[in-house]
């Protein structure tokens, strides 16, 4: 590998990180991603110096992403029920600190929060508070003043805030909780279940107008204790069909597999002041895909001949 394809493969982690984020999916990141590339890789080639890659990479994606997100509002104001960003699996990291920060900047929460936001005050608010950009900088990769981007990050900021949980529980803590979930769910409990889910929880399915899901959200503990009892009852039918606890963009959840160990769904958790506040469930096949091989949904439900 020569040192300017190092350099390509190390931008290339910088770029979809900012992305991703932005854009809450991972196919739109990975065009961002290229074109990024690409655009380094023509500027070295036209012989440019260029002083600081990470920084240029970051402008280039940053500016991308806010273009893609204003044609990106139309699509997604057409989208046939719910939208939710695309899962990532994040199993596998085992510093505290690092999955802290990355649990907290990469939760399905933040992200769906963030597309309430404008373009330039979701690339402002990702810029300074995750990525750790100083007001100067951020203000010339937006193209507005230093002023103005401290503006867009107070009220970009303020908006999450009303969002965030008062008490975030550790790891452990999580874990302990969805195992309970998820064990109550798959036995029936519905008392079991109820204990573990906030008066207010929320769940949203995300179908895409693929495949069955939740049209609208469902609200309130014994609603939505009710209706996930029916879809594991459902579940539990199908032969073949299996779950697999993984971490879903920094928090508990699991996938859904097919017999021939293919998935058909994602299920992320909310958790926040000890009770579960909100199930995010992701079964669009086109939001999957990246995941690996996908089972088909409406075949499963489909009665045996």
């Amino acid at each position: 590998m020569t040192e300017r394809d190092q350099l390509l493969d190390r931008l290339r982690s910088n770029a979809f990180e900012i992305a991703y984020r932005m854009l809450g999916s991972v196919a739109e990141a990975e065009d961002v991603v290229q074109e990024s590339l690409l655009r380094v890789h023509q500027a070295l080639e036209r012989g440019e110096q260029i002083a600081a890659p990470h920084s240029y990479v970051a402008t280039v994606a940053t500016r991308l992403s806010i273009n893609q997100l204003q044609s990106a509002r139309a699509r997604r104001e057409q989208y046939v029920g719910e939208w939710l960003p695309e899962p990532i699996i994040t199993d596998g990291r085992d510093d505290p600190a690092q999955h802290a920060e990355m649990a907290d900047s990469l939760s399905m929460a933040l992200l769906a929060t963030l597309e309430s936001l404008s373009p330039e005050q979701r690339a402002v608010l990702l810029l300074h508070d995750v990525f750790d950009y100083g007001y100067a900088e951020i203000a010339r990769i937006i193209g507005k003043s230093e002023s103005n981007a401290r503006q867009l990050a107070a009220r970009a900021r303020k908006h999450v805030a009303e969002r965030r949980p008062r008490f975030t529980p550790t790891r452990e803590q999580q874990e302990e909780l969805a195992a309970r979930f998820f064990e109550a769910a798959a036995r029936g409990d519905l008392a079991g279940l109820e204990a573990v889910l906030a008066a207010d929880v929320e769940m949203v399915g995300d179908g895409g107008g693929k495949v069955p899901a939740l049209t609208r959200m469902v609200q309130g503990r014994s609603r939505v204790a009710r209706t996930l009892l029916n879809w594991f009852r459902l579940g539990q039918r199908t032969p073949g069909v299996s779950l697999r606890l993984v971490e879903v963009n920094g928090a508990r959840g699991a996938v859904y597999l097919d017999p021939q160990q293919r998935i058909f769904g994602v299920v992320s958790l909310e958790i926040s002041d000890g009770q579960i506040k909100a199930i995010r469930t992701i079964l669009n096949p086109d939001k999957l895909a990246h995941l690996g091989p996908v089972g088909d949904y409406v075949s499963l439900l489909r009665p045996p001949e």
